[in-house]
């Protein structure tokens, strides 16, 4: 993989950490000072989010439970919506919890710069050239350890693309050549009567209502700061893609998506939908649908367009982490694990479900495209090697408040309620008068 994301793999030293007695807590210090027991038995909590509908999780703990018998991981499961809600609360009553999943590097800079988190520093020293690390650098130390990297690609459905007769995305496609694609496919498969049921329609793709798949891409491949610094001009050539799609009817519109809460799995599984921009975490969904029968979809995918053709790709994505509780009641058992989830053994389990490890060798990778139902040409393998993955969001102390604008604009913009240069301007002037 390239060197800018998830890189060849040293030794990992992951098993380095011997797992030992239950501590007292105290995060750091008594971690060091630990004399472990591999022996003694440890219940182990772990903070999740909808245990059941995220796979990777119960992948991670019998992996470690297998290979730790001493060890019973309890999860402490909260629904996905609430996750950062009641973790904060959590965190603030003083909870004990061992292990902290983070969700988004946003709510790891909060708890980090909290003091809520331990050191594991050495921890990520231990577990070289993970992708999505320098997100939790915390001026030369780090509060997590990131398990999984995720970034976008675009999905698409080869059997509408076969019916319709056009070619598969290709690996240097344009933002104009994407649009243009959409377009021609919704024209020729209402003409050729291409359609998941009588009386609904074939998109050519589906644009799905997260501010992201407009903001985040723009930010991306373009260098813009979604925080505002320099105005945000540079969203403007990717709004008029997605009001395009939109206007032409290439892909269903946001007012509908929005209201109904339509699923971008739904419309992609159901085959309503040829192509669809969406995060790595999808190909595990679609691996588990097609084993259970929910869907006949053959697909591949390709690299996110980009305003011109390379074969360096820029994408954005998120990693995520697990984080050692600074009140943790087992720190040894905990930051072992921590170690245990970034290293080769965590790696291998999480993408043997189809979730995109932090931690990649060519060995993971090859293991990763051989999985049931995975695509295996050159163009899907390809999205897997984009030039440049750049954080969805950055972070800092403005951030939550200049998303909750984003988000707002955005809605604007896409249900036509507000031009798209004045909703710009607006977007400009709210950051300055309203952030502090």
């Amino acid at each position: 993989m390239k060197r800018r994301i998830l890189q060849g793999l040293a030794a990992a030293t992951a098993g380095a950490l011997l797992l030992g007695a239950c501590s007292s807590g105290g995060g750091d210090a008594a971690a060091a000072a630990e004399t472990l027991d591999p022996d003694a038995p440890v219940t182990l909590t772990v903070s999740v989010w909808n245990l059941e509908g995220t796979p990777e999780f119960r992948a991670l703990f019998d992996a470690y439970e297998a290979a730790h018998p001493n060890v019973t991981i309890e999860p402490v499961d909260i629904l996905a919506d609430d996750y950062p809600t009641k973790l904060t609360a959590m965190m603030a009553g003083g909870d004990t919890t061992d292990v902290l999943t983070m969700k988004s590097v946003m709510d790891y800079s909060k708890f980090a710069t909290a003091g809520q988190l331990a050191d594991v520093t050495d921890v990520v020293e231990g577990v070289p050239d993970l992708a999505g690390l320098d997100a939790y650098d915390q001026d030369g130390a780090y509060y997590a350890v990131p398990y999984r990297q995720d970034f976008w690609v675009t999905f698409y459905n080869k059997g509408i693309f076969d019916a319709v007769g056009e070619e598969y995305p290709s690996s240097d496609l344009t933002w104009d050549e994407y649009v243009d694609l959409a377009e021609t496919i919704t024209e020729k498969a209402a003409a050729a009567g291409v359609t998941p049921a009588e009386g609904s329609t074939t998109y050519g793709t589906h644009t799905h209502t997260w501010r992201s798949v407009v903001d985040a891409i723009a930010a991306a491949q373009t260098g813009g700061d979604q925080l505002g610094s320099e105005g945000y001009g540079f969203l403007e050539p990717y709004y008029e893609h997605a009001l395009q799609l939109q206007d032409a009817g290439a892909t269903l519109d946001y007012s509908t998506a929005s209201t109904q809460k339509i699923s971008y799995r739904t419309m992609f599984t159901t085959g309503q939908a040829a192509m669809l921009p969406m995060g790595t975490w999808f190909i595990s969904a679609l691996l588990q649908a097609e084993a259970a029968g929910e869907t006949d979809v053959e697909w591949g995918i390709a690299p996110m367009p980009q305003e011109k053709a390379t074969d360096e790709a820029v994408t954005f994505g998120a990693p995520t982490a697990f984080a050692v509780n600074k009140n943790a009641e087992n720190v040894a058992a905990a930051r072992d694990f921590a170690a245990f989830a970034a290293g080769e053994e965590g790696a291998r389990a999480v993408a043997a479900i189809g979730v995109v490890p932090a931690l990649q060798s060519d060995a993971i990778t090859e293991a990763y495209f051989a999985l049931e139902g995975m695509p295996t040409d050159e163009v899907s393998q390809a999205a897997f090697q984009p030039g440049e993955i750049v954080l969805e969001m950055p972070v800092g102390p403005t951030t939550a408040q200049v998303e909750q604008i984003l988000t707002e604009e955005h809605q604007n913009i896409m249900t036509g309620a507000v031009p798209l240069d004045e909703a710009l301007a607006t977007m400009a002037e709210r950051v300055e008068n309203e952030v502090g």
